[in-house]
């Protein structure tokens, strides 16, 4: 049997021409991608090595973008030593040097290196933290960025906005939010969540949505921000989103704005001593969520 070592990958990809991370049969995914930039580089495959398989920390969907996306893989320990050649170069530098020569302009590994012990990209996260960019005035609409920022119809009441979405913390039943999936709960913990327009910087003059959550159900960030516009050009009140959330019901619930706005900023891990403990108890708390889903 080929002895393996798990690789961490942090990783960064332009969404806009990808149908979401998840490999799926005749489309162009993250995975799919990825997963053959590595079996080229690794050998893997033709030679009855095993083809390498991702892990991710969280799975985006079509045109969604990420700055901070992490996965991990399984790679033979020869192929790890074999990776600098010649050179004397970390094998992680030269993984990433490899990849960047085989993958695609919009899919970029900015570092590769042995996962410490139990690490695992999906389990061992404590938060995901997405952001969501809004040009609700026609000056701070560009043109260059139309692919990775929502240009709204009018203009927004950022206070508003997050005033409202300040209810949605804690444990909830984010079903009115949620798009259902067979035997998945809807059951999340929304850590932060927050608008904002920020005065300088790359973001200065849009409007900036910050949720920070343990894991997410599926379509619930844009939900949450279909929501918020609501709010924030006055076509509902402040306290419309939260009584969404006690409906439990997606009959009335918030529109699902575009995806383009919204990227993946940054994964979470906790202290290496604690990864594998972490990993195993929230391996077990996503089997009993979905038994009980």
């Amino acid at each position: 049997m080929t002895d393996l070592i798990r690789i961490r990958l942090d990783l960064s990809y332009d969404g806009t021409m990808f149908a979401g991370w998840a490999r799926q049969p005749a489309l162009r995914t993250v995975q799919g991608v990825l997963e053959d930039g590595l079996a080229t580089i690794l050998r893997t495959g033709p030679l009855g090595l095993p083809a390498p398989r991702l892990t991710v920390a969280g799975r985006t969907d079509a045109g969604v973008h990420a700055r901070g996306q992490v996965a991990h893989v399984d790679v033979p320990v020869s192929r790890w030593d074999e990776m600098p050649g010649r050179s004397d170069r970390d094998p992680g530098d030269a993984m990433v040097a490899r990849l960047g020569g085989v993958l695609p302009g919009d899919v970029v590994v900015r570092r590769a290196a042995v996962a410490p012990d139990g690490f695992d990209a999906r389990f061992s996260a404590l938060h995901r933290r997405y952001a969501y960019r809004i040009a609700d005035d026609v000056a701070f609409r560009d043109p260059l960025r139309r692919a990775h920022v929502l240009f709204g119809r009018k203009p927004l009441d950022v206070a508003a906005m997050d005033d409202a979405v300040r209810p949605l913390t804690g444990l909830h039943d984010f079903a009115a939010y949620c798009k259902p999936r067979p035997g998945a709960t809807t059951i999340r913990e929304l850590l932060d969540v927050g608008w904002e327009r920020p005065g300088s910087g790359a973001d200065a003059g849009l409007v900036v949505a910050r949720v920070v959550a343990d894991a997410f159900c599926h379509n619930m960030v844009r939900a949450i921000v279909g929501a918020s516009i609501a709010v924030g050009e006055h076509r509902r009140p402040a306290g419309w989103p939260a009584a969404l959330l006690a409906s439990r019901t997606r009959e009335a619930g918030a529109a699902v704005v575009p995806p383009q706005g919204l990227t993946l900023e940054e994964i979470t891990y906790p202290p290496d001593g604690e990864l594998a403990a972490r990993a195993e108890r929230i391996r077990a708390k996503r089997m009993d969520e979905e038994v009980l889903g």
